[in-house]
């Protein structure tokens, strides 16, 4: 516990400074976790980081990262991000050609998904801290009040298995009690934040934040327990890696702005 305690401290000095700033500071640091995010994904898989396909997914990834602010050479030579990603995919389809099926169907595909999971989240993540910091810090807040109230709720009134197949220790109880603590948060915004959402819109986005938040800590204990692993990465000492930090927040802010709740 104070190991854990102690890597939140340093990381939460390190994050919110950047994080308040905005601009390109918060930019180069979504970049680097982005990377290592990835990292952290090809080495669960045990794919080699060094090979053509590895590097590839890389550069794809820093592309999709980029910004509007920053992507005006594509426009220039008449390419979208959309174009980028089917280019990947054709270079990832020659790669088994070349490779002679050492590098497969089934790994282009991982790396594929992977470029775009932790691409989108964290692409995501850069624009919401652009339309404003109290999105950013509200999100958080939400997360971590969800995360809280499931796992007390749970410890406590917790019977039914929520998916036990993936996470068992997780329950249905603990689910709706983490639903019940983002209500909370979205009205002490409502009340106190500077947001720019109406209260029914704010209670609905809480909702949307603690259902898809535990949703997206879910995908991330499912991947973990089909590559065998107990963590994504060892970078946050009592936490783990950036994925096993961040997966909520990453699954939920592209939703967010699919769904046009953050504008």
């Amino acid at each position: 516990m104070k190991e854990r305690i102690i890597t939140a401290i340093i990381a939460a000095a390190i994050f919110l400074p950047i994080v308040t700033l905005g601009g390109l500071p918060f930019l180069i640091l979504v970049y680097v976790m982005a990377t290592i995010g990835l990292f952290e994904l090809i080495r669960m898989k045990k794919s080699a980081l060094f090979s053509f396909a590895s590097i590839l997914s890389f550069i794809l990834l820093w592309l999709l990262l980029l910004p509007g602010e920053y992507d005006g050479f594509l426009e220039r030579i008449a390419y979208d991000k959309t174009h980028l990603v089917l280019w990947g995919v054709i270079l990832y389809l020659i790669s088994t050609v070349i490779t002679k099926n050492k590098f497969t169907f089934d790994d282009a595909g991982f790396l594929l998904l992977s470029v775009l999971y932790v691409g989108m989240g964290f692409f995501y993540m850069y624009e919401t801290r652009e339309v404003g910091l109290v999105y950013i810090f509200f999100c958080l807040f939400t997360i971590w009040a969800t995360d809280s109230g499931a796992y007390f709720v749970g410890r406590s009134l917790g019977k039914r298995k929520l998916w036990p197949e993936i996470s068992p220790n997780k329950t249905v109880e603990g689910f709706l009690g983490g639903i019940a603590s983002a209500v909370i948060v979205g009205l002490l915004f409502h009340l106190l934040g500077n947001i720019d959402l109406t209260f029914f819109r704010l209670m609905f986005v809480s909702i949307v934040i603690a259902i898809f938040g535990q949703l997206g800590d879910l995908v991330q204990s499912a991947y973990k327990r089909h590559y065998g692993v107990k963590d994504a990465g060892k970078l946050l000492p009592g936490h783990g890696g950036i994925l096993d930090r961040l997966d909520s927040l990453i699954f939920i802010l592209p939703i967010l702005h699919f769904l046009h709740l953050i504008a």
